[in-house]
């Protein structure tokens, strides 16, 4: 049997032109495509050559949950990004405007959180 390997997460944002520039320029990463929806709206896959983050703004009347995400079932948690340079990834983070948080150092690596402009959580963790 095959080992299976993420390709993507799809969450839907405000913006999706604004979260790709943001993820691109934080990460260092490409949009692969773009385009129309086929739930309607428009989407940006944005990430490198093996994975990537959709990034989808419905066109219709959305029906907003309430509360935090982990807080809801079926809600999305957080985005983990691996980096070699955590201090360099923190930098770009708080030059874009954006506050880390909940900062930590566990077996094997070190991380940290931030919410971005629609309040996703990314966890931004070296392995190095």
């Amino acid at each position: 049997m095959h080992s299976a390997s993420l390709e993507h997460v799809n969450v839907t944002v405000s913006d999706p032109k604004a979260t790709a520039e943001l993820l691109c320029s934080l990460f260092d990463w490409k949009v692969r495509w773009h385009g129309d929806s086929q739930m309607g709206g428009h989407t940006y896959h944005v990430g490198n050559s093996s994975s990537y983050v959709a990034v989808y703004s419905y066109d219709g009347n959305p029906d907003p949950r309430q509360g935090h995400n982990s807080q809801v079932q079926g809600g999305l948690n957080h985005i983990g990004v691996v980096v070699n340079d955590l201090e360099a990834a923190e930098q770009r983070v708080r030059d874009a405007g954006y506050t880390p948080h909940s900062h930590g150092d566990y077996a094997p690596g070190r991380r940290f959180y931030f919410n971005d402009a629609d309040d996703i959580e990314f966890e931004v963790v070296s392995y190095s």
